[in-house]
């Protein structure tokens, strides 16, 4: 059963948890839980005395769904705290289990050479393009907008194309994000990730192309 956007129990087996709740993973680590070799043992097993503190910690990591505003401010705002904040805290824990994938599986056939890197520039581009939303043009939204906003506009609907190859990519160097049936927990917990890496962009760039810009875009006449 697929747990994402749910709270895991401290019933739950470790290897189950991280294979389906994107971020557990470091959550695990953090509190020095194995979640490969000991992936059999329940949250509550494992942690002891701590698997509260760590369900709190994971239930953190899978917020009950929330529907976006269309109001451009309150839009803005739930833009940062449900793509932003997520992406940056998501993006570098795929990135290390991609690593550990390529050194531990070297050989295997279907081992995703080159995804560590390609996640790197998907993490650099997708962190340069949220600062010039917040540093530029999520401001001048706030303030109400001027004319010259749709020129920050455009760069960013160039960018979220841009996104949207390395997406593309990224399901490529995955196989569409099917680990191989030997597949080890951390690697099948790096391809959950990567198929949320996905949704989420590709959620994110829908609320600002087609919700959030075309509610500036009389600014240009």
């Amino acid at each position: 059963m697929n747990i994402t956007g749910q709270v895991p129990t401290v019933e739950r087996p470790l290897g189950d948890i991280a294979r389906e709740l994107p971020g557990a993973a470091a959550v695990f680590r953090r509190h020095g839980l194995d979640y490969c070799c000991g992936g059999s043992q329940t949250l509550a097993e494992a942690a002891g005395a701590d698997a509260d503190a760590v369900v709190r910690e994971l239930a953190a990591l899978a917020p009950a769904p929330a529907e976006a505003p269309e109001e451009p401010l309150p839009l803005i705002d739930h833009i940062l705290s449900r793509y932003h904040e997520v992406h940056r805290r998501e993006l570098p824990e795929l990135i290390t289990l991609a690593h550990r994938v390529e050194e531990r599986h070297a050989g295997h056939p279907q081992l995703p050479r080159g995804l560590a890197r390609l996640l790197e520039h998907i993490s650099e581009a997708i962190e340069e393009h949220m600062q010039k939303e917040e540093q530029i043009l999520f401001p001048m939204m706030r303030a109400g907008g001027t004319p010259m906003i749709m020129g920050p506009i455009e760069v960013m609907e160039h960018e979220h194309v841009e996104h949207g190859e390395r997406l593309r990519q990224l399901e490529q160097i995955t196989g569409n994000h099917t680990p191989p049936a030997d597949a080890c927990t951390s690697w099948q917990a790096l391809y959950a990730g990567t198929r949320k890496l996905v949704d989420d962009v590709m959620q994110h760039i829908h609320l600002e192309n087609n919700v959030l810009f075309p509610q500036f875009g009389a600014q240009s006449c």
